[in-house]
């Protein structure tokens, strides 16, 4: 199975508001990202409205899928993933040309029509939500993942813990403190009645660019 680390940028009472982080400096995060050789990175929905959509997509037809299924538009040895459940989002001709939709069957079919004739590879599993352990597989045997990076944000977070996928947590914390309680953090959306915390086993610290701190955890 591919190795899977979670890699964030948090204030140091764990925030992780991308304007508020970009103020505290991103340097030392971008250069443990490329430290950690990721070849495949996973991000949410929210993050790629914010950064990388220019919008969303209505159907005509919204049938859905209703099976697993994926499309690889062409081989690379990078791919920027984004989880969409519903299959809403829309993709400017300038966006990353090795980026791949991560959806559930309840993705309109019209929808995986539309990724595959703008060349975008996209990957359809799970009956009511994405199956995360059968998309890390596909990415895997697939795609030629390898180490994939999740970063972002904290639902997504929360989702490849609570499923058991995570191997790594690597966070590197700013020298600031956010406080707005409003703001989410790395990890967000686990059950409620999850009442023991993951246990962590740290392997390393180390201070990176802009007083920040880089913090290595196995799972």
């Amino acid at each position: 199975m591919a190795t899977v680390i979670c890699h964030m940028m948090a204030s140091l009472d764990g925030r992780i508001d991308c304007d508020m982080t970009s103020h505290l400096g991103s340097k030392g995060y971008y250069e443990a990202l490329e430290a950690l050789k990721i070849d495949t990175t996973v991000e949410g929905k929210v993050t790629a409205l914010h950064h990388y959509a220019s919008g969303t997509y209505t159907p005509i037809d919204p049938t859905s899928v209703g099976k697993p299924e994926f499309f690889k538009s062409h081989d690379s040895d990078k791919w920027a993933v984004i989880a969409d459940t519903r299959g809403t989002l829309v993709w400017p001709e300038t966006d990353d040309k090795n980026r791949l939709c991560l959806v559930s069957e309840l993705a309109p079919r019209e929808y995986l029509d539309y990724l595959k004739k703008n060349g975008i590879s996209y990957i359809a599993v799970g009956k009511k939500s994405i199956d995360l352990k059968e998309a890390v597989r596909i990415l895997e045997t697939e795609f030629g993942s390898k180490r994939i990076g999740v970063v972002g944000g904290g639902h997504i977070n929360g989702s490849f813990l609570e499923a058991g996928l995570i191997d790594e947590v690597s966070m590197v914390y700013g020298a600031g403190i956010d406080g707005r309680s409003s703001q989410p953090t790395a990890f967000e959306g686990i059950s409620e009645s999850h009442t023991v915390p993951y246990k962590l086993t740290l392997q390393s610290v180390e201070k990176v660019a802009d007083q920040s701190v880089w913090i290595r955890y196995t799972v």
